[in-house]
């Protein structure tokens, strides 16, 4: 059985409606096969990670970057889960796996930095994207919420057996 690890920072009641949307999915009838883990970024580990074949990552978008603690998800399991550096101590393009990815952002004024700032430390894993990423402002709407089910049903779909 494939497992989708969904790694999330849902402070906000905005956020939480997405990813309650993007679980929903995920657990759609026409899904099979399919172990759904979900961690808050704060308790996710590297055995999540690494047992897992693909990923959800929910943020909100805060001064301009994700959130804190998805910023300490990655910080304290970057290599831990197979990430590259480069000589200068950056974020290295990864070479080897492709689990699928997908992301969320949620954010009052503008998710720009949070997206970049996720993505710039994804591509040093050994992942790849799966589905366009959502980027979500102000409050949340009917489309919001059809889009969430829809990002989590296709990363949960693409894991069927």
């Amino acid at each position: 059985m494939s497992r989708l690890l969904v790694v999330h920072h849902s402070p906000t009641r905005s956020l939480q409606t997405l990813t309650d949307a993007v679980l929903a999915g995920v657990h759609d009838d026409a899904i099979e096969g399919v172990d759904v883990v979900v961690r808050p970024a704060l308790d996710a580990t590297a055995a999540d990670v690494l047992g897992a074949d693909g990923y959800l990552l929910g943020t909100t978008a805060n001064f301009g970057y994700m959130s804190g603690a998805l910023k300490h998800f990655f910080d304290s399991q970057f290599l831990a889960i197979g990430g590259s550096l480069a000589e200068d101590g950056s974020a290295a393009s990864a070479s080897g796996g492709k689990k699928p990815f997908g992301l969320y952002v949620h954010g009052r004024y503008d998710t720009t930095g949070a997206v970049r700032s996720v993505l710039s430390i994804v591509q040093a894993l050994p992942w790849t994207q799966a589905a366009e990423t959502l980027e979500f402002l102000g409050d949340v709407t009917e489309a919001d919420t059809d889009a969430a089910y829809e990002l989590g049903g296709t990363l949960a779909a693409l894991l069927m057996d």
